[in-house]
């Protein structure tokens, strides 16, 4: 059994690393996944922090969370074929270059 504090250290962690990770990287690729390890680390601190006071809520609220990343993904994979082809590539800092010309 995990103390729900180490899972909330855990879920701080990584969603730290999801927010550098959106921050720091130039692919779009590499954004859309830090975004979904920020989305799993907010579910993760959701479930621990149900944990302590006992409660369901936490994991209820949890499956609400799943559905948004998955359409995240979905979306997010939509709008990198379309910047693909509107602008033939990926990379977040050539198009603003481009839009700013």
């Amino acid at each position: 059994m995990v103390p729900a504090e180490h899972a909330l250290i855990v879920a701080t962690i990584l969603f730290c690393l999801g927010a550098i990770g959106v921050l720091v990287r130039r692919n779009f690729l590499f954004v859309l996944m830090a975004i979904e390890i920020m989305l799993n680390a907010a579910g993760l601190a959701f479930v621990a922090a149900s944990g302590i006071h006992g409660q369901p809520d936490g994991q209820i609220f949890f499956l609400f969370i799943l559905p948004v990343a998955a359409a995240e993904v979905a979306i997010g994979l939509a709008l990198g074929v379309l910047l693909r082809l509107r602008y033939g590539t990926l990379d977040l800092w050539q198009i603003a270059q481009t839009r700013e010309d």
